[in-house]
Order: structure tokens, then C-alpha cells, then sequence
């Protein structure tokens, strides 16, 4: 664990104060919340200026995790306890859509998170890196430095947390270290659980679950060309370069496609009751 001692700062006040509050519509149980990218980054800043005893909890959810609340109802009331679900991938979108929503954006958290450093940046802010591997968190912790300047690094840890005892010493590390944002990168359904069981202890304002974003910015991970991305492929490059999870994407796809349409007057109604 490596934290760098700097004094937090006096962020901005933030321009979503006093706006109306999202819409929100359910995808296979999971509320989401409607954003643009503009929309997203205004909420977060929000969220880094209140003062609650409760860090703020910021879930992406793509096809991938909707399975997994789908299939696991106390995963399911995991996401649906965050302080807002925002949905990433073209799975996501067609699903909305079919509920009667246009989703306004494809909020993928190797794209938001970067656009909210370079929107905020010389604030005052500071993030701090938790999960995979040491050598892959290690590198980047570095990059970030590099490509954000306008944030400080706190600190960072990987993400092998192994009982209560280790996520004690963690949380107490990640305290000290007072950052705004923790980004946890421990993938579905790790990250979102980890976040949810230690809310109450984490000093942190805002902790945003990232997925393999750590693995993008260390070298690990290539991103798609923006043309398969805009087409809503990227999970074909994943795939290529990450074959063993494949059933993921090969089985998982299909499967969210019938369930979608399978639990369309559910999620309707529970939009309804919203």
C-alpha cells in the first residue's frame, strides 16, 4: 500500500446543486439512473460536497451484471442500494429502450471516470486505486499521474483483500489517506459487494465501482477503435484478448437478450412504482 500525503482541497461548488433529479427506469429488477456524461459528472461532484456519515456508492451496470443480479437476489439488492446505478453497453440501451427510455448516454467507466478527472481538474480533488493485481495497480497509479494532473493520487492497494481483518487495515490505509474518490476495480460481483459491506467505515465522499479500468490504464487491456465502439462492439475486443471468458459474452449475451424481453412487464410496472 502507497499513499502520498497531501492536504485534500477546497473543491468547487458543484453546478448540479438545486437541478431536478434524474429519471430512473429498471432493467431486469436494477433501478438505473438516466444520465448524460454532463449529467454523471455534475451528480458526482454533488455527491464529493455532502457531508454524510456513509461514503456514496456509484455502480455501472453493462448486460454482464444484470445477469448477475438476475440471477442472485441479494446481488441484485446490493446494486439497487447504491446511491446511483448509471448503465454502460449497447445491452443496456436496447433494454431501456424497450421499457420506453432512451438512455441519453453510454456511461462505460473507462470513458466517465476519465472525463470527470479532466472536468474537475485543479479542484482539489484526490482519487484513490483499489484493486487488481500489485503490479497492475502499481502501474496505474502511475499512468493516472501522468494522464490527470489536475487530481492527486492519495493512494493505492491492490484489490486481494482476503477476510475482514485485511479489509480493517485497508479501510483504516484508505482513511488516512483522505481522499474523495475511491475507485475499487475488483470486477462484478466483487467490487459492488466490498463497497456495499464497508460503506459505513469508509471515510471516502464518493466510492465508484470500475470494473477492469486499472487493467485499461496499466497496459493490460486495449481499448476498441472508436468505430466498434460507436457500433456497441467493444465487447468483441474484450473478448479477443480476454478468451477465457468467453461464456460471458457467448452465452451471456443471448441470455440477457430473452431475459430483457421475458421481464419487460415487470420492470415496467416497477418503473411505474417508482
Amino acid at each position: 500500500m502507497q499513499t502520498i500525503e497531501l492536504t485534500r482541497g477546497t473543491p468547487a461548488t458543484p453546478a448540479a446543486a438545486n437541478k431536478s433529479p434524474l429519471s430512473q427506469v429498471h432493467i431486469l429488477g436494477v433501478r438505473i439512473h438516466n444520465a448524460s456524461s454532463e449529467e454523471a459528472i455534475d451528480l458526482i461532484e454533488e455527491l464529493l460536497h455532502e457531508d454524510r456519515a456513509a461514503t456514496s456508492s456509484i455502480y455501472i451496470v453493462n448486460a454482464h451484471t444484470l445477469n448477475l443480479a438476475c440471477e442472485a437476489y441479494p446481488y441484485r439488492n446490493v446494486l439497487n442500494s447504491g446511491d446511483v446505478v448509471f448503465a454502460d453497453g449497447t445491452g443496456a440501451r436496447w433494454a431501456a429502450r424497450l421499457r420506453g427510455t432512451r438512455l441519453k448516454a453510454n456511461l462505460v467507466g473507462t470513458d466517465l471516470v476519465p472525463k470527470l478527472f479532466h472536468t474537475t481538474a485543479g479542484r482539489g480533488y484526490r482519487y484513490f486505486l483499489l484493486g487488481a493485481d500489485a503490479s497492475t495497480i502499481q502501474r496505474a497509479a502511475a499512468a493516472c499521474q501522468k494522464m490527470f494532473p489536475g487530481w492527486g493520487l492519495a493512494g493505492f492497494h491492490h484489490g486481494y483483500v482476503q477476510d475482514e481483518a485485511d479489509a480493517t487495515k485497508v479501510i483504516g490505509e484508505i482513511n488516512a489517506a483522505r481522499a474523495d474518490v475511491l475507485l475499487v476495480g475488483m470486477g462484478n460481483p466483487l467490487q459492488e459487494q466490498w463497497i456495499h459491506r464497508h460503506r459505513g467505515s469508509l471515510q471516502v465522499p464518493v466510492s465508484i465501482g470500475v470494473g477492469g479500468l486499472f487493467d485499461h490504464w496499466a497496459g493490460n487491456l486495449k481499448r476498441a477503435p472508436a468505430w466498434i465502439r460507436r457500433h456497441g462492439l467493444e465487447w468483441t475486443q474484450l473478448l479477443l484478448q480476454q478468451p477465457h471468458k468467453w461464456r460471458r459474452y457467448l452465452l451471456g449475451n443471448p441470455k440477457f437478450l430473452f431475459r430483457i424481453v421475458a421481464q419487460l412487464p415487470r420492470d415496467r410496472q416497477m418503473t411505474l412504482h417508482d
